[in-house]
């Protein structure tokens, strides 16, 4: 129209050239965040959390800085995988993260929580608007890539954070289990849904080393992993060991003193961007 002044938010006219109404969430405005890459995955328990810390540690050892939005608001983990118990503080203007010992920022339910142990007992909605106020109260100081830790599945949390916050790419999690092929492709398919672009998939327990003879030992069957990416024309960025030193890195907050170059081809996909 003659008269559009390109703002269709405040336009009732239903036009041909009406655009669709942005639902990105406004970042705090003395926030700075670059990138946003989501680590997803269609099922719990596949070490998502896990690998969301090490790409995390992997980006800040080339120093970057970094941060993690933990969104698993009811399985939150991320603090404990840091070592950090507490927020920076906040004042007027808004939340300031946690911080790790190697100056990750770090943002969590469990940092507002008086007792971590408590159960956060919200429905849908409420868990994923305190998701969305992770971005928006949360002041991100000078972030270069934030990793969003999403909960499993496709429900309300990660709808909310494709479609609120500006997510450069997805890393999908992945197991060596025969249900592989239906969680990777409902993960690809809503990414494809959100128009997300898809960078990866990094399959976690993959394998066991024996101590002794170096064997590896598929203790969660065949890796098909190879096949379901041909399949979506997707890389495997990684496959990750079972290692019980990660397990007791994350569980005493010591992530970052990991090994983390098998992550490596993971990293350079995201840097790419």
């Amino acid at each position: 129209m003659s008269s559009c002044n390109g703002n269709c938010s405040s336009c009732g006219s239903n036009c041909s050239e009406r655009k669709a109404e942005s639902l990105l969430a406004q970042l705090n405005p003395k926030a700075s965040v670059k990138k946003v890459i989501a680590v997803v995955s269609g099922k719990g328990g596949v070490g998502k959390s896990t690998v969301t810390s090490m790409l995390a540690v992997a980006m800040a050892r080339q120093g970057k800085r970094v941060g993690v939005l933990d969104a698993d608001i009811t399985g939150p983990s991320i603090p404990t995988a840091f070592g950090v118990t507490k927020c920076q503080g906040a004042d007027e203007s808004g939340l300031y993260p946690g911080l790790s010992r190697t100056g990750i920022q770090v943002m969590s339910i469990n940092l507002l929580l008086d007792n971590p142990a408590d159960p956060v007992v919200w429905r849908g909605p409420v868990i994923a608007g305190a998701v969305k106020q992770f971005w928006t109260d949360v002041i991100w100081e000078d972030v270069d890539y934030l990793f969003v830790d999403m909960p499993p599945g496709t429900g309300d949390v990660p709808l909310t954070v494709f479609q609120s916050l500006p997510v450069d790419g997805i890393v999908i999690v992945t197991s060596p289990q025969d249900l592989v092929a239906m969680i990777v492709g409902k993960a690809v398919r809503m990414a494809n849904m959100m128009k997300i672009p898809v960078l990866g998939m990094v399959e976690n327990y993959s394998y066991l080393r024996c101590p002794d003879c170096g064997k590896e030992i598929q203790v969660f069957g065949k890796s098909h992993i190879a096949e379901v990416a041909a399949e979506y024309a997707l890389p495997v960025l990684a496959k990750l060991p079972i290692d019980p030193a990660v397990a007791e890195a994350f569980d005493g907050g010591q992530m970052e003193t990991l090994d983390v170059e098998i992550l490596n081809e993971a990293l350079d996909a995201i840097l790419k961007l």
